[in-house]
């Protein structure tokens, strides 16, 4: 898996032309990138998900979908390539037992929790979400797949925010495709 021109131009077109760019939310000065459009065509969102299970098919043995936008994703994702899905979610959501990490967001602190005995030794799992922005979220994804048992091979994001670095933070370790940079 490379992390550059991996997806066909139609995809990046068509994802690029159903992001809704929404000003000042969830706080002044911030520009929200909304993919709700995309999901909610139909069309668009099975195109999407098509072309991700052909860049992925045998590759991988499980998706884990961040929450929460990564399971609008990942659901359908790991349904068209035949693997189970993977719920990795915010502290105090799942029924334990749980394995979790904490990490650091650019605004302080969160942890995510993921149930190991969903994860099988050597599973092969693709880390998928909407955004990757300081990569806080995946990295804990990733910790989490690797402290079950798993092995994390790559990370599919829709979007890529650039300029706060995850890309950087997260390493050159896992194999990071996205659809669009920012």
């Amino acid at each position: 898996m490379s992390t550059e021109g991996v997806f066909p131009q139609d995809i990046v077109d068509l994802v690029e032309s159903h992001v809704r760019e929404v000003s000042d939310f969830p706080a002044p000065g911030v520009l929200f990138r909304d993919i709700t459009p995309l999901i909610a065509d139909a069309h668009g969102f099975k195109s999407l998900i098509t072309i991700l299970a052909e860049r992925y098919r045998g590759k991988v043995d499980a998706v884990a979908g961040l929450e929460s936008r990564g399971f609008i994703l990942g659901a359908p994702l790991a349904l068209a390539l035949n693997v189970g899905m993977l719920t990795v979610r915010k502290a105090g959501r799942l029924p334990g037992p749980v394995v979790g990490v904490d990490y650091d967001l650019e605004y302080g602190s969160a942890r995510m929790e993921l149930q190991p005995f969903t994860v099988e030794d050597g599973m092969r799992v693709l880390v998928i979400d909407d955004v990757l922005a300081t990569g806080g979220t995946a990295g804990a994804a990733f910790d989490l797949i690797k402290q079950a048992g798993g092995e994390p091979v790559g990370l599919c994001v829709l979007l890529e925010l650039v300029d706060l670095g995850g890309r950087e933070r997260l390493g050159s370790e896992i194999p990071i495709d996205s659809v669009l940079r920012y």
